[in-house]
């Protein structure tokens, strides 16, 4: 093949897309990658990239800590304190991650989410539990420009997974001013870890007592909710983002 789009086919395809990057296979082969480069799915997908990527942004990441080791991770106990979200790097659907409530739990989620990540890798983070959880669909072509193509609001607030969260399309409690931040967000997000072409998912986590805004992740690729936006908007996300991959313009 000439390229490979590896956005288009979940989490499978973007590590699958890494290790053939690294591994020299597409540059032996002549193949470009198109949609969003080596760069880009390795920023978004590496929590530590992503978090140093967001600091540069000027946005605000759950306070945490990324480890490779139980040992590393014992050490910040006491300063998050209980609950502590655990976060591998590089999995899918939120595997190997989860919410610990007590120091049995803790141990047991770190040390599966290091053996799941395949880079070893997890992020420890100070708990959002509670607060409203939103996500705004992205996409962006070759000349820069961006599109929030739709918001979507998760129904359980942070600590249910979005992949297992009733979620509502547009999202229903955010005012115009709350919004435009987010929008602005989002934008600052898929500009920064440059991907290049296509759909973007970026979540958000807004503290219902004070506004506070923080970024939880990005997913370079249509996802899952990709599909629901599509349908309640009735833009092909995937089709569009195959076309913007080949040099179509929005």
């Amino acid at each position: 093949p000439d390229a490979l789009l590896p956005t288009v086919g979940g989490q499978t395809a973007l590590n699958a897309a890494v290790e053939l990057a690294e591994s020299g296979a597409l540059e032996r082969h002549g193949v470009e990658l198109i949609g969003a480069k080596l760069d880009a799915i390795k920023t978004a997908e590496d929590r530590e990239l992503f978090k140093k990527a967001m600091d540069d942004a000027g946005l605000e990441m759950p306070r945490g800590y990324f480890v490779n080791t139980l040992e590393q991770a014992q050490t910040h106990i006491d300063e998050l304190g209980f609950p502590i979200i655990v976060r591998p790097s590089f999995t899918m659907g939120g595997s190997g991650g989860g919410v610990s409530y007590n120091r049995e739990e803790f141990d047991r989620i770190v040390a599966r989410g290091i053996e799941l990540s395949p880079i070893d890798e997890v992020l420890i983070e100070i708990s959002v539990l509670g607060w409203k959880e939103y996500e705004l669909e992205v996409m962006r072509d070759l000349n820069d420009n961006v599109v929030i193509i739709c918001s979507i609001e998760n129904f359980d607030a942070m600590g249910i997974h979005t992949g297992d969260s009733v979620t509502v399309a547009p999202a229903q409690t955010l005012s115009d001013k709350e919004f435009q931040v987010l929008r602005d967000a989002a934008i600052r997000v898929i500009r920064r870890i440059g991907v290049d072409t296509g759909g973007s998912n970026i979540q958000f986590a807004v503290d219902p007592a004070t506004g506070k805004m923080v970024v939880i992740e990005m997913n370079p690729r249509v996802s899952r909710s990709s599909a629901l936006a599509s349908k309640a908007t009735g833009f092909p996300i995937a089709k569009i983002a195959a076309k913007l991959a080949i040099g179509y313009t929005l």
